[in-house]
């Protein structure tokens, strides 16, 4: 059997849940056992697997390792280090996730270079440590966002440099559907077995949030009028904007 621990403080209760949850449900088709505990500050999350699977949780823990540091740390630091001029919570939710994703493939790279899964991983420690070159990649962009705060003080210099972000941001969906109804916004993907848009009701400031997630190189608008997100959207996805004067859903939604 191939056995490993992967570690995180106690005070990061959410990122070890999500982490337990979603090896415990992959790992249970390679006929791995997962459990947890928490002791000393830390919560244990064990894994072992027969070696015919080795390769496969290992490939699983890579990746949900380097979603959880791209993620979360990385806004963590954003939110500690970030000093701008405050805009309206939306822009404000638009601008720290436009730079969450920005050159986010080089941030996996950075991880999976610096990544090694012999027995025990302590999550905080390999950050704080493995990772400077990341750090220091992540502090040259909020230190370029923070040397410009007088500039961004204007609501026009501020959509310029969010709409450079995005404009920069990896495409992950070719094309999207954006439908406003009386409770909020719903998100249809040309592949509609994804449970979670499919079964999402947006508000304003989390649809932004998550758009700018999907990254998609088209969005189809169907919705009622203009809103503080709609506008938005328009401004910093620009072309990619199609604007639905017909709101009666197509049949692919």
């Amino acid at each position: 059997m191939w056995e490993f621990s992967l570690n995180v403080k106690s005070d990061k209760a959410e990122v070890a849940d999500f982490l337990f949850e979603n090896i415990k449900k992959n790992c249970q088709f390679m006929n791995g056992i997962v459990t947890e505990h928490e002791e000393n500050g830390y919560i244990s999350i064990l894994v072992a697997a027969p070696e015919d699977f080795c390769g496969q949780v290992q490939s699983l823990l890579e990746r949900l390792i380097t979603q959880i540091i791209c993620t979360d740390f990385k806004y963590e630091f954003l939110e500690r280090n970030l000093k701008i001029p405050m805009h309206d919570k939306i822009g404000m939710t638009a601008f720290k996730k436009a730079l969450l994703n920005f050159d986010r493939e080089t941030d996996k790279f950075l991880v999976l270079k610096n990544l090694n899964l012999a027995s025990s991983l302590y999550l905080d420690s390999f950050y704080d440590f493995r990772l400077t070159s990341l750090k220091a990649k992540w502090t040259e962009l909020v230190s370029l966002a923070n040397e410009n705060r007088v500039y961004l003080i204007s609501n026009d210099a501020f959509v310029d440099l969010l709409k450079f972000l995005i404009d920069n941001i990896e495409i992950c969906e070719d094309e999207i559907d954006v439908v406003e109804n009386e409770e909020g916004y719903k998100i249809f993907l040309e592949d509609q077995t994804d449970p979670f848009y499919k079964n999402v009701v947006f508000n304003e400031e989390d649809l932004v949030s998550s758009i700018i997630d999907l990254a998609p190189q088209k969005i189809n608008l169907y919705c009622h009028g203009q809103t503080g997100a709609i506008s938005l959207l328009e401004k910093i996805f620009d072309e990619r904007i199609n604007v639905c004067t017909d709101t009666t859903l197509v049949k692919k939604l």
